[in-house]
């Protein structure tokens, strides 16, 4: 009997249907957020689409693409043919093995999966394909549409050097520099001093702050162009290099465009991206505390002008650094979908993924200029698998053994491509997710972010929401005053991790002891109280001790039905609960304040480690003679590390400058380690003779693994 085929427009009006209720891990979005897609079944686009990317970007696609009725294609290297993506697509094709380079960047394999699947259109997402010129054409030459703006405009605003000069032919205010390309170490240097230091070294094609690096004088001049060209070689296939002026202190903003292509284009509104570790973003937020609607108005419209000046058609992002006095200058064009791209949805309440794949089936855009609102206040966190304890964010890699994200809250959203299980690997960019909370004001949308981040559950890798939640509760931050030197200049000395005021001190001291004899209390019920406990059952007042960094705090604990009361240097803390040590989370009531701390792990030997206020905290617990017994313990002597040299992070080693007995000097470079397309020099702590040297360029190696050593 033959199969019927269903026409495609009751097709995509069935998988509309289907998918009207999607709910999944990925790219979830709270009933209550502020942004929705807008889908007309009489609007015909395409019958399938594929999703030349992966991850959190690759979900977000098909979340749309699906509303709209859309047949979504993944494509996979071999190390994610499990993953949420390969898994929510109707279609997955495989495109090569784990590195990027024979996947995710092979463009033969892309479009092979394009024929064979018979994609009308692909979505490149950002990073990997999505601003190269080249797949653009191959795509049109077949007769499939590219979803983002024509090759002219992908080649005039991808590459840095010609993009400046249209922005200046444009009439948009540009940074001061050289306008052209850079082809050595020595003339880089020369270029340099003619304009000035400091100087601002970046690649000319791509983006993501990878191949840039700002140089103070000659020497990091020299050293920023090697690291740069080799980022840029690596990341995007192509080493040039350009110089301009660096802007001290400046904010970083950009606007968001949406154009089509019978000649309309708007700007919608900004976002500040300012808080960024290695010009990468961390924490963005729409709109801008900075911006008044004068400034607004003229950053919108010179992105505007630059984008009609290229013809764009499509979603893409103006991006401009901005001085303490609102004089902005362009400083590059995304022809892409931004990372960030979920708060301007959330305060416009327009789905630009929805637009761009309107405007590349030709459709005019639905609105004018007055039609596009700020609504509220929405802002972003990424959650990276990184150590912030190392330089603001080292990668981190592993497998999320435990997955939970904050989608109990209201007007929360989670972009994300990964779930309980997923491996965080050294071959991809580390991110977790990205963390969106919206309010009708900005104070509402960052206590949103707090308890979201607090709720946040992950276990298996490292992740830097210790980090997150120090910036937006900094009073710097919530005041509005920062630039992209928030960081380094909050935390001049590196990420410590939340520093406990006195009385947080006495609430994490009592949270531990109630949670030690809650534990205990439990375990006398199942095991019998002679297993754990020699006192009696009825028990309700407890001697303890509780070593917390390098302190030890006497503690005694009484206890009425779920309420602990704690006394603990010189003060009382009163602790209440559900007590649910099976659950990740542990809401709890302290001194009358709602607290959300996760408890990481605890054994038997009364070590506990607890999140609270976002960091990780280490404790132990002890009844009181076992803390006088444990005095007589001798201490383990820590192992002297200056003369080895370890790896910060995994990833692979690029170079090794040494070999066994050279002397070198101190900051040296002995070997440079490249993980996740970012290179980091290693360099020697003092000065002393190589006694040997454990690794070799191309091998890959794990946190903390040995790398060189020294007499």
């Amino acid at each position: 009997m033959a199969a019927h085929r269903l026409p495609p427009s009751l097709n995509r009006l069935l998988l509309a249907v289907k998918y009207a209720s999607f709910r999944t891990r990925c790219c979830a979005v709270h009933p209550n957020a502020q942004y929705s897609t807008v889908y007309s079944p009489n609007e015909t686009t395409f019958d399938k689409i594929l999703i030349a990317n992966r991850g959190e970007i690759a979900c977000r696609v098909m979340k749309t693409c699906h509303k709209m009725g859309i047949q979504t294609v993944a494509v996979h290297s071999d190390v994610d043919s499990s993953a949420v993506h390969v898994k929510m697509a109707n279609e997955a094709v495989c495109v090569g093995p784990a590195p990027t380079s024979k996947s995710y960047l092979n463009m033969d394999a892309i479009m092979d999966a394009v024929r064979v699947t018979g994609a009308q259109a692909v979505h490149p997402g950002y990073g990997f394909l999505s601003e190269n010129k080249e797949f653009a054409k191959r795509l049109a030459a077949e007769g499939v549409a590219f979803i983002g703006p024509d090759t002219h405009a992908i080649q005039a605003m991808g590459d840095k050097i010609e993009s400046k000069l249209i922005a200046k032919a444009a009439k948009v205010n540009t940074i001061p520099g050289y306008d052209g390309v850079v082809k050595t170490a020595e003339e880089a240097v020369k270029i340099s001093q003619d304009i000035g230091y400091p100087v601002m070294i970046k690649a000319s094609a791509g983006g993501g702050g990878k191949g840039m690096r700002v140089s103070w004088n000659d020497e990091d001049t020299r050293e920023g162009f090697r690291f740069s060209s080799q980022e840029a070689a690596s990341s995007f296939g192509d080493d040039r290099l350009l110089i301009e002026k660096f802007i001290d202190n400046p904010r970083h903003i950009e606007i968001q465009v949406l154009a089509d292509r019978h000649g309309n284009a708007l700007w919608l509104n900004e976002r500040e991206c300012s808080i960024q570790r290695r010009n990468q973003k961390v924490v963005e937020e729409a709109p801008s505390t900075f911006l008044d609607p004068v400034t607004r108005r003229a950053m919108g419209e010179q992105a505007v002008l630059l984008a009609k000046a290229v013809q764009y058609s499509s979603a893409g992002t103006v991006e401009f650094l901005v001085d303490s006095k609102k004089n902005f200058f362009f400083l590059e064009m995304n022809t892409r979908l931004q990372v960030e791209h979920p708060i301007t949805e959330c305060i416009t309440g327009l789905d630009l993924v929805e637009q761009m794949i309107r405007v590349a089936k030709g459709y005019q855009l639905h609105h004018k200029q007055k039609d596009i609102p700020i609504n509220g206040w929405a802002i972003e966190s990424r959650v990276y698998a990184e150590d912030p304890y190392k330089s603001f964010g080292l990668p981190s890699i592993g497998r999320l053994s435990q997955y939970q994200e904050p989608l109990n809250l209201s007007n929360v959203r989670v972009d994300s491509g990964i779930e309980e299980g997923s491996d965080i690997s050294i071959y991809y960019d580390p991110m977790i997710s990205k963390l969106v909370t919206y309010g009708a004001t900005r104070a509402e949308a960052l206590a949103r972010m707090e308890d979201a981040l607090d709720n946040y559950v992950i276990r298996g890798v490292t992740h830097n929401i210790p980090l997150l939640r120090e910036i937006i509760t900094h009073p710097r931050f919530i005041s509005g005053d920062i630039s992209t030197n928030f960081l380094p200049e909050v935390y001049p000395d590196g990420f410590k991790g939340h520093q406990l005021e006195e009385d947080q001190r006495r609430e994490l001291l009592a949270t531990a002891a109630a949670l030690y004899i809650t534990a205990q209390l439990r375990s006398q019920k199942v095991l019998g109280n002679l297993r754990v406990f020699s006192t009696p059952v009825e028990c309700s007042h407890w001697e303890l001790c509780v070593e917390l960094d390098e302190g030890s705090h006497s503690v005694e604990v009484t206890k009425s039905g779920n309420v602990y009361t704690v006394e603990v240097d010189g003060g009382k803390v009163e602790v209440s609960g559900q007590w649910n040590l099976a659950s990740p989370l542990l809401p709890l009531t302290i001194n009358g304040t709602h607290r959300m701390l996760q408890c990481l792990s605890r054994d038997a030997s009364g070590k506990i480690v607890l999140q609270y206020l976002g960091t990780a905290f280490k404790v132990r617990v002890l009844s009181k003679l076992a803390a006088e017994l444990n005095s007589y313990m001798p201490e383990k002597v820590p192992e002297d590390t200056s003369s080895l040299l370890r790896s910060p992070m995994p990833g692979t080693v690029v170079a090794v400058s040494v070999k066994p007995g050279d002397t070198v000097a101190e900051g040296q470079e002995i070997c440079v380690i490249e993980a996740m397309k970012m290179q980091n020099s290693l360099t020697a702590a003092r000065q002393a003779k190589v006694k040997s040297v454990h690794c070799k360029p191309g091998e890959t190696v794990g946190e903390g693994d040995l790398l060189v050593e020294l007499e």
